[in-house]
């Protein structure tokens, strides 16, 4: 009996240290759209971090309001440091703001605004795939997004693609009432899209998109900076394997980085995922999605957060 608990005792250590790595201590929701984004936000949600269900039987539970188009792509959430959810929006494929809103539930949300961060620029051509970070040191809440500005960067050009040439441009506020002045945050010396920023440590990191077309690149990369208004660091070799891929959001469960994006040419989800942000393993076999998602984000949330919205079924 002795030999047996010698060798049960580390092996039972070991999957309970294991198990705690992977088990998150609260649920996640997934922000996103369907089609186009013209019926507005969709939420899913998951406890492991894998496996996800939609919630409201898949129903939209915020149509947009805003700009001519009326769409809601690309929906950011993340939970503010005043309790709130706060959340951005793509409005139009060519228009020069971004929508806002926030809710204290997910469900019940307020008067959508038009934030019109790039009307300044008489070139602009767009505003997409908006997101917002919070520096808890600055107590400041950042919204980046890419924008085309025609004439800029004409080392990057290029015909394909309807001539876009993005960077990532943002603003600062810490009340989502009063803006700073649009800034470009991001130039990697090449078309980019998609950036997302979470804090790591004492650091940002940075998932992006390399959108270059001649030679197709269509790849997520990643980049670092000590302050989260940057400088940013070089883009690193494309960590997303073969895939085209787009639209990344991020999950730290334990020590493991999950990576999910959008597998657009596909039509469906994959995700990749690391301890170290070197090294990525494809897990897309290992997760499961709600049909028809597209781009969007994801936020840790209180079990009894989850606990309503469930009663929204």
């Amino acid at each position: 009996m002795r030999k047996v608990f010698l060798l049960t005792v580390p092996l039972i250590i070991a999957c309970l240290f294991s198990l705690n790595a992977q088990t998150p201590d609260a649920p996640y929701i997934f922000s996103y759209f369907k089609g186009n984004g013209e019926d507005g936000l969709h939420l899913a949600y998951s406890t492991d971090g894998y496996a996800w269900k939609a919630l409201k039987n898949d129903q939209s539970f915020l149509s947009p309001a805003v700009s001519k188009d009326k769409l809601m792509r690309d929906p950011c959430i993340i939970k503010g440091a005043d309790g709130k959810f706060h959340m951005v929006w793509t409005v139009s494929w060519t228009d020069k703001g971004l929508g806002y809103a926030s809710s204290k539930d997910l469900i019940n949300w307020s008067e959508q605004q038009y934030l019109p961060v790039m009307a300044a620029e008489e070139g602009a051509r767009n505003c997409w795939a908006p997101e917002i970070t919070y520096d808890d040191k600055t107590k400041t809440y950042m919204i980046y997004w890419a924008t085309t500005i025609t004439g800029r960067f004409p080392e990057t050009a290029s015909e394909k693609d309807n001539g876009y040439n993005h960077r990532i441009y943002y603003v600062t506020t810490r009340d989502f009432k009063q803006f700073s002045d649009t800034k470009l945050l991001y130039d990697p010396g090449f078309n980019v899209i998609d950036a997302t920023i979470v804090k790591d440590g004492k650091r940002f990191v940075m998932f992006l998109k390399d959108e270059t077309r001649e030679p197709a690149q269509k790849k997520l990369k990643i980049a670092f900076s000590k302050s989260l208004t940057g400088p940013y660091s070089k883009a690193s070799d494309p960590i997303t394997g073969k895939y085209w891929a787009e639209g990344p959001t991020s999950l730290k469960i334990g020590n493991q980085w999950i990576v999910y994006f959008d597998k657009y040419i596909e039509h469906k989800y994959g995700a990749i995922a690391s301890e170290d942000l070197k090294n990525w393993t494809d897990i897309s076999d290992k997760i499961s999605l709600p049909k028809g998602i597209r781009h969007g984000t994801i936020v840790k949330i209180a079990k009894k957060e989850l606990d309503t919205l469930l009663l929204q079924e």
